[in-house]
């Protein structure tokens, strides 16, 4: 029995997405790939939230792990396929950004 179906989008990767996302941690690749599944079936998934640099249709998958944040950043404004435009993994610093001003956490 195929998995695809008439109403599921196919993924297009961008430049090196798949390969990209491939190098995250198991469990991390786990949870985007259903959240991508979701995605491609027409949903949105409840980890997702609207990616502002690009404007409207391009959303970000966002999962923690180890205090680590892996993102994959999709396209759904075309009807016809949903694109993963970039996966990466951004460490987290010391402390963090609010504006111009620097807050440190203490440990």
């Amino acid at each position: 029995m195929s998995r695809a179906s008439s109403s599921e989008k196919p993924l297009h990767w961008v430049g090196s997405s798949k390969k990209d996302l491939l190098a995250f941690p198991e469990e991390v690749i786990d949870d985007i790939g259903y959240a991508l599944g979701v995605v491609q079936l027409g949903g949105t998934s409840p980890s997702a939230k609207s990616w502002k640099v690009e404007g409207p249709g391009v959303l970000e998958i966002v999962k923690g792990f180890r205090g680590d944040a892996y993102r994959v950043v999709y396209s759904v404004r075309f009807k016809e396929a949903v694109y993963v435009l970039h996966c990466f993994q951004k460490k987290s610093p010391s402390g963090y950004q609010h504006g111009e001003e620097r807050y440190e956490v203490d440990s």
